[in-house]
């Protein structure tokens, strides 16, 4: 069921479906390093973009300045057209910016109030953005759990009585609750089983196609991205070094980080030695 479009924040809703979220020459530096160094993409409206890279490549800075976390040094955020890397000076602004672009953590328990049932975790959502009532709120929560295929027995549950799966779908319902134009997913199933894995990869894609929600897919995991993403944009040591279409990059890589990244998934016929031999090689 697509989540329902509220007035209260659909004014630039034209817009944002034009321009979608724009990022230009972002920077970021701690002392004399250079975490994000020029990195520029645009995600469309409805589209999936994964950004991909080891650790320390600059993949989770360029997303915690995307939702305000961290401000850019230098570069631009424009989600419809509107900078989002300028400083905020109120809280309403502040409140509609954190509706335009929500993110889901790998580990769902860390962000999750551990004393509130799931339903009240979806329900302080939307008693801070929203004007409903709490009869028009436990209807909506109720909408929100079921799109994430929860019933009434995990929305009654405290997280710590939730599987991880079952948290990360909490987490997906509240991130989807204020109805956001781009959803930020860092790591979002990396901590889970491969069975569960494949339930969530499947539940995200049902929504982004009924909803037509941006998704920003944060991951060092290729084969999760060939699931999941529409593009692909490989970072090393915080700059871009190859982006493109999904397929085009995973099997046709031109750069030789990328090479390495993939020479480095373990596969049948994989050679370790290969890969060490590669990441042992300058550049």
């Amino acid at each position: 069921m697509p989540p329902r479009r509220r007035r209260d924040h659909a004014v630039t809703a034209g817009t944002v479906a034009t321009q979608g979220l724009v990022v230009e020459g972002l920077c970021k530096r701690y002392g004399n390093h250079a975490a994000v160094d020029h990195v520029s993409f645009t995600l469309a409206p409805g589209a999936s973009l994964a950004l991909v890279g080891e650790s320390g490549s600059g993949k989770t800075t360029t997303v915690r300045m995307l939702v305000g976390l961290e401000r850019p040094d230098a570069g631009t955020v424009r989600l419809g057209g509107r900078d989002r890397s300028a400083r905020v000076r109120t809280r309403t602004e502040r409140l509609s910016r954190a509706r335009e672009i929500q993110m889901v953590f790998q580990d769902p328990y860390l962000s999750l109030d551990p004393r509130i049932t799931a339903a009240g975790c979806v329900d302080e959502v939307l008693r801070l953005h929203t004007g409903l009532d709490t009869t028009a709120r436990r209807a909506r929560v109720a909408e929100l759990l079921e799109q994430v295929g929860l019933g009434e027995r995990e929305a009654s549950a405290l997280p710590r009585r939730l599987s991880g799966g079952q948290r990360q779908r909490v987490a997906i319902a509240r991130a989807l609750a204020v109805e956001p134009s781009v959803l930020v997913l860092d790591e979002a199933v990396a901590a889970l089983d491969v069975s569960i894995q494949a339930q969530i990869l499947e539940l995200l894609s049902t929504i982004r196609r009924e909803a037509g929600i941006g998704y920003l897919f944060v991951t060092h995991d290729l084969a999760v991205v060939r699931h999941i993403a529409d593009e692909v944009l490989v970072l090393k040591s915080g700059r871009v070094v190859e982006s493109g279409p999904t397929g085009h990059v995973l099997d046709a890589p031109r750069h030789p980080y990328t090479r390495l990244l993939l020479e480095s998934v373990p596969r049948r016929g994989w050679d370790p030695g290969a890969a060490m031999s590669g990441r042992r090689s300058p550049g």
